[in-house]
């Protein structure tokens, strides 16, 4: 009861976070605990351009909302971090998709 709105939308965060986390080591074949948001897509994991694409459409088909590619800003996605802020940004943000 006495958990406030930022409270919930916090832990909301911290375990989509999580789930991102989790879906990422999934992916390369690692450890969760071994993906932080400071982990390197490249240097750390491994990931070259074309991985880090078909990483990106998978996370777009688990996270209902999630469109890397719409209305792009020119930000690079280097971490772990990077990812999850995009997400949180798109959870944050109304999702409008177009009639076609």
């Amino acid at each position: 009861m006495g958990e406030t709105m930022d409270a919930r939308v916090a832990s909301q965060g911290y375990a989509d976070a999580d789930k991102v986390r989790s879906f990422i080591a999934e992916y390369v074949g690692i450890d969760a605990e071994e993906i932080t948001d400071e982990t390197h897509l490249t240097d750390d994991l491994g990931l070259d351009w074309l991985d880090q694409l078909e990483l990106m459409v998978l996370i777009e088909d688990e996270f209902v909302g999630v469109d890397f590619f719409a209305n792009t800003t020119g930000t690079q996605i280097e971490l772990v971090g990077d990812l999850i802020r995009r997400i949180e940004h798109h959870k944050a943000a109304p999702v409008r998709r177009s009639a076609a």
